[in-house]
Order: C-alpha cells, then sequence, then structure tokens
C-alpha cells in the first residue's frame, strides 16, 4: 500500500467513526417566497461510503424537503464533523465538507448502496421497504478538510473518490 499523508489518514478516520452528517441543499427556484427560495436549507442525515461508486449514501424520504430539493437541484454539501470533547476547544475540530452531486438511485440500482448502507445502519432494514424512501448517491465533486489549526486544504474530486475507495 503506498504511503498515506497524516491528513489523508486523519480524514479517512473522521469519515468512517461519524455516521452522520449536515445536508446542505438549495430549494428550486420559485419555491415559496422569494426570502425562502434563496436560503440553502440543512437537515441532519445518516450516512455511508459506498466504497464501490466512490460515493456517499443517504436514504431519504420522498416527504422531506432535502429530497425534494435536491431533486430540483442536485449539487449539496455535506458537513461531517469531529465530535465536541468536554473542555476542549471547539474552534479547531476537524471537520470536512464534501461538495457533490446527488443522483436519487432506481430500487434496481440501488443493492450496492443499499448494502453499504445497512452494513453500517443494519437496524434501517425496516425502512429500506417503505414506498416513500429511497437511496441517493452523493458523487464527491471536492472538498475542504479543516484538520485543526494551520491544517486546512481543499481536495479534488479524484483525491477524495481515491480516499473513499482505499481499502
Amino acid at each position: 500500500m503506498p504511503h498515506e499523508s497524516r491528513l489523508d489518514q486523519s480524514l479517512r478516520q473522521l469519515l468512517t467513526s461519524r455516521r452522520t452528517a449536515a445536508l446542505a441543499t438549495l430549494p428550486p427556484a420559485g419555491d415559496g417566497s422569494a426570502q425562502q427560495a434563496a436560503m440553502p436549507m440543512v437537515s441532519f442525515v445518516p450516512f455511508a461510503v459506498d466504497v464501490d461508486a466512490g460515493a456517499i449514501v443517504i436514504h431519504v424520504s420522498a416527504l422531506a424537503a432535502h429530497t425534494r430539493n435536491l431533486q430540483q437541484q442536485p449539487l449539496v454539501s455535506l458537513l461531517i464533523a469531529a465530535p465536541e470533547e468536554p473542555g476542549q476547544p471547539v474552534h479547531a475540530l476537524e471537520r470536512v465538507t464534501v461538495f457533490g452531486r446527488a443522483t436519487e438511485l432506481a430500487a434496481d440500482d440501488a443493492a450496492e448502496s443499499r448494502q453499504a448502507y445497512l452494513s453500517r445502519f443494519p437496524e434501517a432494514e425496516p425502512m429500506t421497504a417503505l414506498p416513500d424512501f429511497r437511496f441517493v448517491q452523493i458523487t464527491p465533486l471536492g472538498a475542504r478538510h479543516v484538520a485543526g489549526f494551520g491544517a486546512a486544504r481543499d481536495l479534488s474530486a479524484d483525491a477524495l473518490v481515491a480516499l473513499l475507495t482505499a481499502s
């Protein structure tokens, strides 16, 4: 295995240890009041990594506002952050913002993403049978990784996919 930098190791640990993210979506133009239409929406979502696809997978309800948003405007961001530790400063918490394109998967195309998701969240299996839920793949377009003070970097889509798919 080639040498992996300290920052890549740290980012891999963050992505494998955290199970939830803040998902930012944009409402479609003309949806609601003019002020609301311009406002990003942030939701809290569980996520998994589909190693074969090099993508992040979420499982969403058709009834959720973020699902309607990403169907109309597929460019999204996910913020994944390390947990706060009592007595420690929060300004240096490790975090990554993944910029991506969301694609809703047809049931016939979701087998690998479903497996990746259920291996991380086996308790969600009954929800996968509900008719209003579907899997969404978020294909990385790039990322901004902050590993702490003075340790911030941009990652290309290729670099992030390589990190997601490496075993």
